[in-house]
């Protein structure tokens, strides 16, 4: 092979690993972008290059890149990015049927440029997933938790019955989830997806340890927000102002 070959083969190598995937839920709001970019181009040239930054912005709002996840048995993996924005000890929403005492409430606030793709924080079997509409309040809030459109799912554990939510925020107007009630799945595999900024809570029995601070930022599928198999100690409640 020849320089000029070696040279052009080894772009297209590069090009393809910076290329992020982007998840078919963000197709047609990429078609749509795209659209009336060039409808808007065709009267007036400064539209255009508006409505091109503005497609680029949708294609990077619904990136869905790959992630490598800790195995270790007990290990609570965070199931968004985002900013921990809460953590401590709170009763689990009553639709998801997890009793009515308190359990580690772990949150996790995401804007509108981190990825939205959410993934399972545990391995387990879905117990139930339940969508409850409601309230578009700022997803940082605490009592959003309870107001908000939300989609909780329970995952049975050989250590007891996690909890994750979805909810809705000031922008977010739509929840997609992408698993059903009785599928086992594993830790890190993608669950679902909130459009244009939200928040995840992860309920986790109590006595569970979380190994994060509120203020810390989360990588999806990656970061660990606990651990399960950790000797049970206290969590006081902590959240932001």
């Amino acid at each position: 092979m020849n320089s000029r070959n070696e040279g052009t083969m080894s772009l297209i190598d590069t090009f393809s690993r910076t290329l992020v995937p982007i998840h078919r839920e963000g197709w047609p709001f990429i078609a749509i972008a795209g659209f009336l970019t060039i409808l808007l181009g065709w009267f007036w040239d400064p539209l255009f290059w508006i409505g091109l930054i503005t497609t680029g912005w949708v294609c990077y709002f619904f990136r869905d890149p790959p992630r490598v996840t800790p195995i270790g048995d007990g290990l609570v993996i965070s199931p968004a990015d985002g900013t921990v924005c809460m953590v401590g000890s709170a009763k689990p929403p009553l639709e998801l049927d997890l009793g009515s005492e308190p359990m580690i409430r772990i949150c996790i606030f995401m804007n509108v440029f981190n990825c939205h793709v959410n993934r399972a924080p545990v391995s387990g079997v879905i117990r139930q997933i339940v969508y409850t509409p409601g309230k578009f309040l700022n997803a940082e809030l605490d009592k959003a938790s309870e107001h908000n459109e939300r989609n909780g799912l329970v995952l049975d554990t050989p250590r007891g019955a996690v909890g994750v939510v979805q909810i809705a925020g000031l922008v977010a107007r739509r929840i997609v989830c992408f698993v059903g009630e009785g599928e086992t799945i594993n830790a890190g595999d993608r669950i679902g997806l909130i459009r244009f900024g939200s928040r995840l809570d992860v309920y986790l029995p109590y006595g569970t340890a979380p190994k994060v601070a509120i203020g810390q930022t989360m990588v999806a599928g990656e970061s660990v927000l606990a651990d399960l198999s950790a000797p049970a100690g206290s969590a006081p409640m902590t959240r932001v102002a």
